[in-house]
């Protein structure tokens, strides 16, 4: 079975590098606009219980949806194709990275962001000197987290006409073709680890040059 996805593969190069290419770009850019929007909302509401129980509750509650749910949904709204699935898989990454990025924010040290106070610091300089250094592991970790998913997630991406590697996995399924479904399943598995072992080795080689 694994021999004749192969050689699918190597039949269809052409037809296997765009549905790579695709899953790559709905993925990444789901995950870049992820991070432009949560990251920052993280720092302007963990200054305000009020917002941050408003923002991080709703972030909590779009956690609960399962990710074809959120794909259904984008598809009334927004059509097919590649537009509504990167903004359903944006969905899907933001509550990780929002809510981890909060938690790291909030929980900075407080005796150093005392200090900074202490010392004449603005607000906006504790918030990016002091507060967004220490949190740096948690907002890591919730970009990781977050890019799994959307790896994972953009699999159901051919259901509203995003493409990608989704496309061998639905045929397969569809036709009862397992080789067929082995060309998108296994890429989408080598891509998810490969990313969480990057940001593995990212994560030691940026924690030893900080201690060292």
């Amino acid at each position: 079975m694994f021999s004749e996805a192969l050689n699918w593969v190597l039949q269809h190069p052409a037809d296997f590098e765009v549905a790579l290419y695709r899953h790559l770009v709905m993925s990444a850019l789901a995950m870049l606009i992820a991070i432009a929007v949560g990251v920052p909302l993280a720092a302007f509401v963990v200054r305000s219980q009020k917002a941050a129980s408003i923002v991080i509750g709703t972030a909590n509650a779009l956690r609960t949806i399962p990710s074809l749910a959120i794909l259904a949904l984008a598809m009334p709204l927004m059509g097919i194709g590649l537009g509504p699935s990167v903004v359903a898989l944006t969905i899907l990454a933001l509550p990780p990275v929002l809510i981890n990025s909060f938690v790291g924010l909030r929980d900075a040290d407080p005796a150093a962001v005392e200090a900074a106070t202490c010392i004449g610091m603005s607000r906006m300089q504790t918030m990016l000197k002091i507060r967004f250094p220490l949190a740096y592991p948690a907002i890591f970790s919730g970009m990781r987290t977050a890019t799994i998913q959307v790896l994972s997630g953009a699999t159901l991406a051919p259901f509203i006409g995003g493409g990608g590697l989704g496309d061998f996995v639905a045929t397969g399924i569809s036709a009862m073709n397992f080789s067929r479904l082995l060309v998108g399943a296994v890429p989408i598995a080598a891509l998810a680890l490969a990313s969480d072992l990057v940001f593995s080795v990212t994560e030691r080689i940026a924690f030893r040059g900080k201690h060292s």
